[in-house]
């Protein structure tokens, strides 16, 4: 029988603590929502009491399967555990568990708190049983552990082992500063076992300073802890956190982990993954990390030719797993490394089947590597190269014609006499024949550009309201001040669908523009059902 591996998120607690990362409680409350309906085992949802937000948030139940888990401290020392309000607050929380974080490293009980490695363990046992005693379920996590187990062992070991006497149900032994190495926890998490602290209630909590927080987490599992903690797409304080994005699939899917253990995500939720992640990246506002294991854009994409030419015979020749498995696509991307294999199985996934004799192709490869080597890059814009193949090997239909554009950008004292720079657009366009002109204010050139260019086209003006582009890269192919740009747009539709389009001349005006078609194009032929799946991620 397969032992069970219970997940633990701390996205909105740990999580929170990410550079520019500051959660509303509505941002929490669809958070909580997300992980809940994955299958999650612990929500933890922050710090009652701490903060306006985090009080709020608990004022009620936010999960409905998963345990809702509240965070704070110990008692301080000196103090009652009755008599103190910080878990006074923890105790009127609306939640399943509490989770209480202890000084486990004597050098922090001596200088952090500011007493005696005694009163922190009577802080420690106190604490607990009163959670106990209030019907929640109880859970230490151990601060900085392991390092306080590499400076006193006997100190550490007693705290942890402390916490369970007292009723805890998970032990949680935190790698704080994230400068542990996987042979060490292994050998840590051993000896906290034969110490007396079953495996069945040990957790690990790992940073990932040393790029290690995953490494480390599986270590502990094969060392006997039964609960990993980590956070969304590994956000965190410093380097972050263990990404249980990439444990989750780990766990699910490697022999050495599914063979021996299961978790809540079966095999439906698992294909939910991609889509977990994307959507918690669109929350934060911020582009998903294209080489993030198993779901980013690039997890299962190559451009190489003889790569694809051996994943067209049999994918697993360049895939560890198969990428539906986690929700994910596979991509074959083309460029000037590209053999025919690629285009071929680029352009089959888009519907268009091309024999590998037919001329057109041959005009077709020939096209993308001149203009890759003028500064194109087809591989990180899908969309400009569907639209690209679709006009030399079939058609696009012409929906709107630019007759011109002008973008003036100016310098001057406003009413108030504060100095200020306007850039107006000025766009012409043709759609069946009608002559429409906009002009548009914006925040530098190339927004006004977008706005005048996306104000009226006619008849498909209502097919783009809800075009949105979400990023701009610029990347300056050459040096001096006439240097050849290429601009990268990425856009998104009400559908979630995310595509990228490119643009290279020596005026970035000028780059930036056709960008900005190619993605109001393939918005068009998108609407129609001739974009492609691959291009629209």
């Amino acid at each position: 029988m397969k032992e069970r591996i219970y997940l633990f998120d701390t996205t909105l607690r740990d999580g929170q603590q990410t550079p520019g990362i500051d959660f509303s409680v509505e941002d929490k409350i669809a958070i909580a929502k997300m992980l809940d309906e994955f299958g999650i085992d612990y929500v933890e949802g922050g710090y009652p009491g701490a903060n306006p937000t985090d009080t709020e948030f608990f004022g009620k139940k936010r999960t409905e399967k998963a345990r809702f888990v509240a965070f704070g401290m110990t008692k301080r020392a000196g103090v009652s555990a009755s008599n103190d309000p910080g878990l006074t607050a923890l105790l009127q929380a609306q939640s399943d568990a509490i989770c209480l974080v202890a000084k486990s490293w004597d050098y922090h009980v001596r200088v952090a708190l500011g007493c005696s490695n005694e009163e922190n363990l009577e802080a420690i046992r106190t604490s607990v049983e009163a959670v106990v005693q209030s019907g929640r379920e109880a859970m230490i996590d151990c601060e900085h552990f392991f390092d306080g187990y590499k400076a006193n062992p006997g100190y550490a070991l007693a705290c942890a082992k402390t916490a369970y006497d007292a009723g805890a149900r998970w032990v949680v032994l935190c790698d704080t500063n994230g400068g542990t190495q996987p042979p060490e926890i292994r050998d840590i998490v051993a000896a906290v076992i034969a110490h007396g602290v079953p495996g069945a209630n040990l957790g690990i909590h790992a940073h990932n300073d040393t790029g290690q927080a995953v490494a480390n987490s599986l270590a502990a599992v094969e060392a006997g802890v039964r609960q990993v903690q980590g956070t969304l797409n590994g956000i965190g304080e410093r380097c972050g956190n263990a990404n249980l994005v990439t444990l989750i699939p780990t766990l699910a899917l490697k022999e050495a982990y599914n063979r021996r253990f299961e978790t809540a995500i079966d095999a439906d939720r698992l294909q939910e993954l991609t889509q977990l992640s994307h959507s918690f990246d669109e929350l934060l506002n911020r582009s998903p990390d294209h080489q993030m294991p198993y779901v980013g854009a690039s997890a299962f994409a190559t451009k190489a030719g003889i790569h694809a030419s051996a994943l067209l015979k049999d994918p697993r020749t360049y895939e560890h797993v198969t990428p539906e498995s986690v929700g994910n696509l596979r991509k074959v991307m083309v460029s000037d490394q590209g053999g025919k294999a690629n285009f071929i199985n680029a352009l089959k996934r888009r519907g268009i089947v091309v024999s590998k004799d037919d001329p057109k192709l041959d005009r077709l490869i020939s096209i993308v590597k001149e203009r890759e080597a003028t500064g194109y890059a087809y591989e990180g814009a899908d969309a400009s190269f569907a639209i690209l193949a679709q006009r030399i090997l079939g058609s696009v239909p012409d929906f709107f014609l630019v007759d011109s554009f002008r973008v003036m950008v100016e310098r001057r004292f406003d009413a108030n006499g504060k100095l200020k720079t306007v850039s107006e657009a000025v766009v012409k366009v043709s759609v069946d024949g009608e002559t429409m002109m906009s002009v548009a204010e914006g925040h530098g050139p190339v927004n006004a550009l977008d706005l005048a260019l996306r104000k009226d086209l006619g008849k498909y003006q209502s097919e783009i309201e809800d075009l949105e582009l979400v990023d701009y890269k610029v990347r300056i192919l050459n040096g001096g001040t006439g240097a050849v740009t290429r601009v990268l747009i990425e856009s998104v539709d009400a559908t979630g669908a995310r595509w990228w389009t490119v643009g290279v001349s020596d005026n970035i005006i000028d780059a930036s523009f056709q960008a900005l078609m190619d993605s109001i194009v393939f918005k068009l032929l998108k609407n129609r059902d001739q974009a492609g799946l691959a291009a629209a991620e």
